[in-house]
């Protein structure tokens, strides 16, 4: 079954792309929870004017994007986290603790699935994390982990 997809799907596809999926999973999961449609020649048509609409829409916000970008050049984000005598976490710091940290100390607010860790974070330290707001726009961060 083609679909087309209103929002990005890990492991599936991004927005506004054609993809072929198993009949049940486009029927019973994607169409019905308003995560895709049927990629139908009426459909296909609306695509190309949804993409340039959506388009335009970013364009507009690649702006404020960039200003995000310079407010946090040379900035650090801290996050307070349990730790060990060894310096390691208790768990560990999810993309979701540091989109928290940004709305807080910056007053930015981002999608934790915008937030990229290159690697899991178990210990006290500085890291580096990218957000990426747009395609364009994709500074890379440093956050530091401290003992809480």
């Amino acid at each position: 079954m083609d679909i087309i997809l209103l929002q990005d799907i890990d492991k599936v596809g991004d927005k506004h792309t054609i993809v072929t999926v198993k009949n049940g999973y486009g029927r019973n999961y994607l169409i019905p929870q308003k995560k895709a449609i049927i990629a139908n020649a009426a459909n296909r048509a609306k695509l190309a004017v949804l993409k340039e609409k959506e388009e335009a829409l970013a364009q507009q916000m690649i702006g404020t994007f960039q200003e995000y970008a310079a407010q946090l050049t040379d900035k650090v984000i801290r996050i307070a986290a349990k730790a060990g005598e060894k310096g390691r976490i208790f768990g560990s710091v999810t993309n979701i603790q540091v989109a928290a940290a940004l709305q807080d100390q910056f007053n930015i607010e981002i999608d934790k699935k915008k937030v990229q860790m290159p690697e899991e974070i178990k210990e006290l330290g500085t890291y580096a994390v990218v957000l990426k707001f747009h395609k364009e726009v994709a500074p890379e961060v440093a956050i530091e982990v401290f003992e809480d």
